[in-house]
């Protein structure tokens, strides 16, 4: 069994395994192109009972996912900017809405 993480433990430049959030907002979709990835992203942000982290949606995941959503992100990473800790998917790991 698989243990959930807790944001409060994140720390930048971890491996993201299983983290539950609750998407608190989303915000508006922007296009970017980088040596790796061109397309959607946008900002979001999510809680759990130990605090709050920024999210990185991208492409099918920002219209997929809506406030409010419970989601679990498996396989993602864990990065700082600009100070504060933001969890992404990445190009390997997933989310999954667990709660609408």
């Amino acid at each position: 069994m698989d243990t959930r993480q807790k944001v409060e433990s994140l720390k930048p430049n971890m491996t993201v395994k299983h983290l539950e959030l609750v998407i608190l907002r989303i915000y508006p979709r922007r296009l970017i192109s980088t040596s790796n990835y061109t397309g959607p992203v946008a900002a979001a942000c999510g809680r759990d009972e130990t605090g709050i982290v920024g999210l990185v949606l991208w492409d099918d995941q920002i219209e997929s996912t809506r406030v409010g959503d419970i989601i679990k992100i498996e396989n993602g990473w864990c990065r700082q900017r600009d100070g504060e800790l933001v969890v992404s998917t990445g190009k390997s790991g997933k989310i999954r809405i667990l709660d609408r």
